[in-house]
């Protein structure tokens, strides 16, 4: 496949099963009411912070807009992206436990056990020992197998999707003193194979982002909540 086909297809891949499926599950799913769980104090806090009053409107986009721009579109890029690079035949699925993808890493031509990451701060402190133990413990795992002779540390890596190497924490600093943290142009240049995919990948995506059709679905999403809401023995208003 060349370049330009790769990045058509990826972009399509988002389309379909990013964009067009968060929409979707933002109008079907996030719209009602029983799909929260409700806090009672906070979301009362909330509505008069966002409304200026406790009103069905404030409490809708006290739940709404959390759940779609922050939980349900991260989730959704999270999950949907591994599938991506199995599905394009970018990557294979990991046979070893704790490893999301497998890929030949097209400048060290060697074969690349990966955890996926989305961004450059997505752990935390806590994550760092678990992750490095993980690691090692599959690494002396994969020893054992006659298969995989002369696999070395570094040969297992994390696939940091988007950012630069100066954005990344402290804690990805520190797993990349035993294994290879590859962002952004690197990790999409070791995959693919072509030295200006991330960037050019990029610019794709956002034509079309410019040209989704999203249909007004967060004060549409919004107005059927609040309706659930204004209908609901859950509030006094």
């Amino acid at each position: 496949m060349t370049e330009k086909e790769l990045i058509k297809s990826i972009v399509n891949y988002f389309e379909k099963n990013i964009f067009e499926k968060h929409i979707n599950a933002s109008l079907k799913t996030h719209s009602k009411l029983k799909s929260y769980n409700i806090n009672p104090i906070v979301v009362k806090y909330l509505s008069k912070v966002l409304d200026g009053k406790y009103s069905p409107e404030g409490i809708a986009k006290a739940l709404f807009y959390p759940r779609v721009l922050g939980t349900s579109i991260n989730t959704s890029f999270g999950t949907q992206i591994q599938k991506m690079f199995v599905e394009l035949q970018i990557a294979k699925g990991s046979l070893i436990k704790g490893m999301d993808i497998e890929f030949f890493d097209k400048i060290e031509k060697r074969e690349k056990w990966c955890q996926l990451k989305s961004g450059p701060n997505t752990i935390n402190s806590e994550d760092v020992k678990p992750l490095i133990r993980k690691f090692t413990d599959t690494i002396q795992l994969a020893r054992t197998n006659s298969a995989l002779k002369g696999i070395r540390n570094t040969d297992f890596v994390v696939g940091v999707l988007y950012g630069e190497v100066t954005e990344l924490s402290m804690h990805y600093k520190t797993i990349d003193k035993t294994h290879p943290v590859l962002i952004g142009r690197d990790f999409w240049h070791r995959i693919t194979g072509f030295p200006n995919f991330y960037d050019k990948l990029v610019v794709a995506l956002h034509v079309c982002i410019s040209n989704l059709d999203t249909k007004d679905f967060i004060n549409k999403g919004c107005e059927d909540l609040a309706s659930e809401i204004r209908n609901s023995p859950l509030f006094k208003f």
